[in-house]
């Protein structure tokens, strides 16, 4: 019996040092270090929003005063409305940029270009009338269709109107920025007579065939199909026509250059320093031709160039490919604020073009 308490007391001992070492040599965090809660954790799935809060209440108003929408169908559309947490989780995530080598290949693939050059051919005609009233190539618009939504079969599956609710309720960061996105939701779907509970979207809250947000759709989706009623769900003409009015709105000219080779190196301290600094470093066409020493295009109405560095795989030397993004490729980026979706945009048209 004592043998068995003695036990008892050393293994309790050696817990307890454990404990007391434990302890000592964990530094405590400070308040900087600990990990602030995500929006996702802060929520259950499924919880009702309260549609009384005070943020709710000014929303109302909002709609009540300034777009004349009723009390009555305003109960009607949120009643029950709830938190999707799922769609906090995704915006919560943080994405590491793929380099570019591992980025362009999901969505430039033998089957992309084929069905691509298909969608060529059988829309022809519409093409044809795009880059006759609109002014953009038509090659980029079908890149585009085929990385937005794979030609319309990838529209997401969120219900928009629950997505958007979430975000404004549950997503402080950006909870300014989604109020927005519902008012222009609940208008679109009014002037175009679509009923907002049966849209859905990504995570994001963007939908249709083109992945417009709600404030692009109603900035920049035009109806080329003869009616009044501008449809990115079905009508591949408005599709095709919104994607180019778009571009067009960001000054794309038509058979322009999207990007010019620069090599794997660069020679100037003025294009290192563009480079650094990203989309805001632009430079004359005669300053990258000088400090590259190479022959440019002359790009149209004289705008400048960006310069843009994109990954290359260790095994083909690492390091960066560098190109001159013209005007075209920066219009892209006011599409997708990113270089790499920019380039993939631009490669995928060029494979389109080729026989």
């Amino acid at each position: 019996m004592r043998f068995a308490i003695h036990k008892l007391l050393i293994h309790t001992t050696r817990l307890l040092i454990c404990v007391l070492l434990t302890t000592c040599i964990t530094p405590s965090l400070s308040t900087a270090e600990q990990k602030k809660p995500l929006a996702a954790d802060l929520v259950v799935d499924g919880q009702a929003i309260d549609l009384g809060h005070e943020k709710y209440s000014r929303l109302f108003t909002e709609l009540r005063d300034e777009h004349q929408f009723n009390q009555t169908e305003l109960d009607s559309l949120f009643q029950g409305v709830t938190i999707h947490r799922r769609v906090l989780e995704l915006m919560d995530k943080q994405w590491e940029a793929k380099p570019y080598y591992q980025y362009w290949p999901l969505f430039i693939t033998p089957n992309v270009i084929r069905e691509g050059k298909e969608k060529l051919k059988t829309h022809r005609a519409i093409l044809d009338r795009v880059e006759q009233k609109l002014g953009v190539d038509r090659e980029v618009v079908i890149a585009i269709w085929a990385i937005e939504s794979r030609f319309g079969r990838h529209k997401g599956s969120y219900n928009v109107f629950r997505t958007l609710n979430t975000l404004f309720d549950a997503y402080p960061r950006r909870s300014k920025f989604f109020r927005g996105q519902l008012i222009h939701f609940l208008l679109l779907c009014r002037e175009n007579n679509i009923d907002p509970l049966t849209i859905t979207g990504s995570y994001a809250g963007a939908f249709g065939q083109t992945q417009f947000i709600p404030s692009s759709f109603r900035e920049y989706a035009v109806s080329f199909d003869g009616d009044d009623q501008r449809d990115v769900f079905n009508s591949v003409e408005d599709i095709l026509a919104s994607i180019a009015n778009y571009l067009r709105r960001f000054h794309w000219v038509l058979n322009d250059p999207t990007y010019i080779e620069l090599g794997d190196t660069l020679k100037d301290k003025a294009l290192i320093s563009a480079h650094l600094k990203g989309r805001k470093g632009l430079l004359t066409w005669q300053e990258v031709s000088r400090g590259q020493n190479i022959p440019l295009p002359e790009p149209a109405n004289g705008r400048k160039l960006s310069i843009v560095g994109l990954e290359r795989e260790e095994k083909f030397g690492g390091g960066y490919r560098y190109v001159a993004g013209y005007p075209n490729f920066q219009a892209i980026t006011k599409w997708n604020n990113s270089n790499r979706y920019a380039m993939a945009v631009s490669e995928l048209s060029e494979a389109l073009q080729r026989d």
